[in-house]
């Protein structure tokens, strides 16, 4: 298959563009390094099969030759990210998911869109089944993000219902591993990179709140079913672990994993920050064959590897 993939420099789309290429396919990256980095993809521009487009996908898209699948994954997704670039956000899953939506119905192609657990909000439904509608304030700090994933849902829905698009979209709930930003701004780069720094680990609130980690490879095997299944085009699949932990647990692990001397600091919770998040993972068991397989202590000690030898 000759693949697209965009936000292919950041962190999931690198993962994803080695897993296309191992299998065979041939690749094409799109990304405009906003908050990807070229360095997670400097290792590919050897390979015959990948090419690199340095591009803003809220531009008109044009790529030359047969597509037969893309896959959205450009935007920030960090709270940090997507709130220093709110506007772009925004953009970025309307007019970039109208672009790509615009080629995939040009060149025939199947698409795959990058959604996010952000669109259920603060749950009122625990954990949280992909029929579950969302809580989400459409006014808050978040919503240029929350709100912008679930506009780009029902856009992706509307080329699938009036134009005959096989289209699949994910749901993906916390996900971590290399290739991670240490200045990502999201919980386990922060808690490792401060531990490995010796510095106090910040947790939110009483730190109560839960979330459910996914390792990166048992991700990237999740897209790449959903991505590579006949016969389940306008179907919705939550891709995450269903191991819920709380934050507190959380940063006491990452203190033991990485024997530091650091303390744990209680700050205020930001705004609209979710006090549960957890998915119900029973669709992709019974469509996809798929569940997560490592485990978060596995997981871990990968990620703190990787982190060590660039955390200073």
């Amino acid at each position: 298959m000759r693949v697209l993939i965009t936000g292919a420099a950041g962190f999931i789309g690198s993962h994803l563009c080695e897993r296309f290429l191992r299998e065979g396919h041939e690749v094409i990256g799109m990304d405009n390094f906003l908050t990807g980095s070229p360095d997670n993809i400097a290792h590919l521009f050897e390979n015959p099969d990948f090419t690199f487009l340095k591009y803003d996908v809220t531009n008109f898209i044009y790529v030359k030759g047969d597509l037969d699948l893309i896959l959205h994954f450009a935007c920030p997704a960090s709270p940090v990210d997507y709130m220093n670039h709110p506007i772009h956000t925004m953009k970025v899953d309307s007019l970039g998911t109208l672009n790509t939506l615009g080629l995939a119905k040009a060149k025939g192609a199947r698409y795959v869109f990058a959604s996010t657990s952000e669109v259920y909000g603060n749950p009122t439904v625990h954990p949280q089944p992909e029929t579950y509608w969302g809580n989400v304030n459409p006014l808050g700090p978040r919503s240029v993000y929350d709100e912008a994933k679930r506009f780009s849902e029902a856009l992706t829905m509307a080329y699938h219902r009036e134009h005959g698009i096989d289209v699949r979209i994910v749901r993906i709930f916390n996900t971590y591993g290399p290739r991670m930003r240490i200045d990502d701004g999201r919980v386990i780069p922060n808690f490792v990179s401060q531990a490995l720094r010796g510095e106090d680990l910040t947790v939110y609130g009483d730190g109560s709140q839960t979330r459910s980690f996914c390792y990166i490879d048992d991700l990237v095997e999740g897209i790449y079913r959903v991505a590579m299944k006949e016969d389940i085009g306008g179907e919705v699949f939550n891709l995450g672990n269903p191991e819920e932990w709380s934050i507190l647990d959380l940063a006491k692990l990452i203190l033991d994993l990485t024997e530091s001397p650091s303390r744990i600091k209680f700050v205020d919770r930001p705004e609209d920050d979710p006090d549960r998040r957890r998915p119900d993972i029973t669709k992709a068991k019974k469509v996809l064959g798929w569940e997560p397989k490592v485990s978060l202590r596995e997981g871990l000690e990968r990620t703190i590897g990787w982190f060590r030898e660039r955390v200073t």
